[in-house]
C-alpha cells in the first residue's frame, strides 16, 4: 500500500491547505483515508483548487492568518492531530519585492508559530515543514545545491526561507532532541500541475493566455529550472511524514531535497514552445523589461540524501510532467461538464500506479 498505509485514519493538520500544493495534498490524504484538518487565512485564487475540487465540505476548515498565534495554537489543540505538514506562506517572489515586511512577516514569524504550537502541545508524532529550492545562496553554478550548502537569498522571498530553515535548527537543537514529535524540512521549487492560478508563475499565466485564444508574455525565456509535477514532492513529504510517523530516528531534525530528474532541467522558452502546441493561441511574445527585481536564471537541487536515506527517487520524466499538467487544463477548460474531483483523483491514481510500475518504495 502506498506509504505503508500510515495515513489511514490518521489526524492530518494542513497549513495553507487553500493554495495549489496545499489542495493537492489534502485530496491526497482524503484518498489515503486520512482526517484533515486545514488553516488558512483566506482562498489565494481565482479560480481555486480549493473550491473546485469542493474541499470545505471535506475538512475541518479553520480560517486564521499563520502569524496569529493563540489561533493557530487553539486549532492545533483543537483538532489534535497526529502530523503537521506547514505549507502556509507568502509564495511568490516578485510579490515579495512589493511587500517585503509581509513578506518576511508571514514566512518568517509563520516557521516560528508552528514550530511554538508544536512544542507545547501533547500528543503530536511528527511536522514536515515545507520551505523552497531558494533557500539557498544562488551563485547560479550548474551543480545541484545539497542540504548542507550555504542558506540565503539575494531577494526577500529567498532571505525569508533561508531564514525559516535557521529558525527551524534552532528550535531542533534547542526544544527537540527529546521531545516527543519527530520534524524534518522538505525543500522544493518550480513545481507545475493542474489548478494552479496564482499570479506571477509561468505556467499559470500560460493557461489563462491560451485557454482564451490570447498572446502569452514573457520576461526571462532563457531562465533555466528543474520543472516537477506537483505529485513529485507531494510523494516525498508523505514518504517523509510516514517515515517520522515510524521514528525513523536518523530522520529527526533533518532537511531534504525533493525534485526531479536531471533531464527535466529546461528553459521557459523551451517549456513553453512544448505546451502550447496543445493550445490554438497566439505566439509567445518576450518582453524585453529591464528590472532590478531579478529572479535567479539557474537554480539545481541534488537529491541524493532523499535518494540514499528515504529510498525516495522522482517520478515523473519532463514529458510525462508536461502531459499531466496539461491534461489538467485542457480537461478544466474545454469540458466544462466534467467532474474534476473525479479527474484529480484519476490523475493521482495514474501517478501512483506508475510509481509502483517502476518500483518506487513509497508505492509498494
Amino acid at each position: 500500500m502506498p506509504f505503508q498505509n500510515l495515513y489511514k485514519n490518521k489526524k492530518v493538520f494542513i497549513t495553507g491547505h487553500t493554495g495549489f500544493k496545499g489542495s493537492w495534498l489534502t485530496q491526497w490524504l482524503l484518498q489515503l483515508g486520512a482526517e484533515v484538518a486545514g488553516y488558512s487565512l483566506y482562498i489565494p485564487s481565482q479560480p481555486s483548487l480549493y473550491e473546485i475540487l469542493n474541499l470545505n465540505s471535506k475538512v475541518k476548515d479553520y480560517r486564521d492568518d499563520i502569524r496569529n498565534f493563540n489561533s493557530l495554537l487553539s486549532a492545533i489543540q483543537d483538532f489534535k492531530p497526529d502530523i503537521i505538514f506547514h505549507f502556509a506562506a507568502q509564495p511568490i517572489v516578485m510579490e515579495s519585492y512589493r511587500a517585503p515586511k509581509e513578506n518576511f512577516d508571514v514566512n518568517v514569524m509563520g516557521m516560528v508559530n508552528v514550530l511554538d504550537a508544536i512544542r507545547v502541545t501533547k500528543g503530536i508524532q511528527a511536522a514536515v515543514l515545507i520551505t523552497s529550492d531558494k533557500c539557498y545562496e544562488n551563485v547560479e553554478w550548474e551543480y545541484g545545491y545539497r542540504e548542507s550548502d550555504r542558506l540565503g537569498g539575494k531577494d526577500p522571498y529567498s532571505a525569508s526561507k533561508a531564514c525559516a530553515e535557521i529558525i527551524f535548527s534552532s528550535y531542533v537543537r534547542s526544544f527537540f532532541q527529546d521531545h516527543e514529535t519527530f520534524l524534518a524540512t522538505a525543500r522544493a521549487g518550480n513545481v507545475i500541475g493542474g489548478g494552479d492560478w496564482a499570479a506571477d508563475r509561468i505556467i499559470p499565466d500560460a493557461m489563462r493566455a491560451w485557454s482564451q485564444g490570447l498572446s502569452l508574455k514573457i520576461r526571462n525565456p532563457n531562465s533555466t529550472r528543474p520543472w516537477q509535477h506537483v505529485l513529485e514532492p507531494l510523494s516525498g513529504y508523505l514518504w517523509l511524514g510516514a517515515k517520522l510517523l515510524s521514528k525513523t530516528a536518523h530522520l529527526h531534525g533533518e532537511s531534504f531535497n525533493f525534485g526531479p530528474l536531471q533531464e527535466a532541467n529546461h528553459s521557459v522558452e523551451h517549456l513553453l514552445h512544448i505546451l502550447e502546441s496543445s493550445w490554438k493561441s497566439l505566439p509567445t511574445k518576450i518582453e524585453n523589461k529591464n528590472s532590478s527585481l531579478v529572479e535567479a536564471s539557474l537554480l539545481k537541487l541534488c537529491c541524493d540524501k532523499a535518494m540514499n536515506r528515504l529510498k525516495w527517487k522522482p517520478n515523473l520524466s519532463f514529458e510525462e510532467t508536461l502531459l499531466f499538467t496539461n491534461d489538467w487544463y485542457l480537461n478544466y477548460y474545454n469540458n466544462k461538464e466534467t467532474n474534476y474531483t473525479e479527474y484529480t483523483l484519476k490523475q493521482i491514481e495514474s501517478y501512483a500506479n506508475l510509481a509502483l510500475q517502476r518500483n518506487l518504495t513509497w508505492a509498494i
